[in-house]
């Protein structure tokens, strides 16, 4: 597959997410990314980057939720709970911290919540199916300082995933209880600064972005495949209803 084919196909998505406002769409939407993943990932350490963003999407979801129980506006509907409210200043009129809780509250902020860990989840997915070599082997050397940026921001979160467990493993082989998140965070911004700065030499050793024609030893072509992906998703962005709320 091309390496701009899954991007181009989640952006689709994502748009799909965002103009049906739906969240049986959106749930639906990750479940395609779900197979699309584990059907077309190779063994790589970008793989993992769906299942990453996927946790990610989860705790985003539940702070979403817990926002929106704790605060809000006072609004009506009905009421499933009451909490202990929290007296604000006059200035914060409109706004307040706990209260009562209605039914439609508490739905607005899961539908909410849903759809940005399907946009998460969309990115995700074309994360862990595209290699992020050959994806900066696609973009143009005219704009090659910002396909270097690109392809980094895009490798970054496969990256962390790796080495977050390299060194959570390393650790636990040392000490035998599993060691504590801040004890990691050190080594893992270490070994991410070491990684920037080792491709930005080896890139830059190679002569990338030197020369405006690129040498090619086998070029990356679209193939009909490609083109059947990315038309089911441009199809998807119209033929999706739209959910008035």
């Amino acid at each position: 597959m091309h390496p701009l084919t899954w991007w181009l196909a989640s952006i689709f998505g994502a748009v799909s997410i965002v103009r049906s406002n739906s969240a049986v769409v959106a749930m639906l939407m990750v479940a395609i990314a779900a197979v699309l993943v584990k059907r077309f990932s190779q063994n790589a350490p970008w793989a993992s980057g769906f299942w990453f963003s996927l946790k990610l999407g989860l705790w985003i979801l539940l702070i979403r939720l817990l926002a929106g129980i704790l605060i809000g506006t006072p609004d009506f509907g009905k009421v499933l709970f009451t909490l202990p409210q929290l007296l604000l200043p006059d200035w914060m009129a409109g706004i307040r911290i706990g209260g009562a809780v209605s039914q439609e509250r508490l739905q607005s902020s899961i539908h909410e919540g849903i759809i940005i860990v399907a946009i998460i989840s969309m990115f995700g997915a074309a994360t862990s199916l595209t290699s992020p070599h050959k994806l900066l082997r696609v973009i143009p050397v005219s704009i090659y300082e910002v396909s270097v940026a690109l392809v980094i921001a895009a490798s970054i979160l496969p990256q962390l995933v790796v080495s977050f467990q390299r060194i959570r493993s390393a650790q636990s082989m040392r000490g035998g209880a599993s060691p504590r998140v801040d004890r990691v965070l050190i080594p893992l911004l270490e070994e991410c600064l070491s990684r920037s700065v080792d491709l930005a030499a080896a890139m830059d050793s190679r002569g990338y972005g030197s020369s405006p024609v690129r040498s090619n030893y086998r070029k990356i072509t679209w193939s009909s495949k490609d083109l059947m992906v990315l038309s089911m998703a441009f199809c998807a962005v119209f033929l999706i209803p739209v959910v008035t709320p």
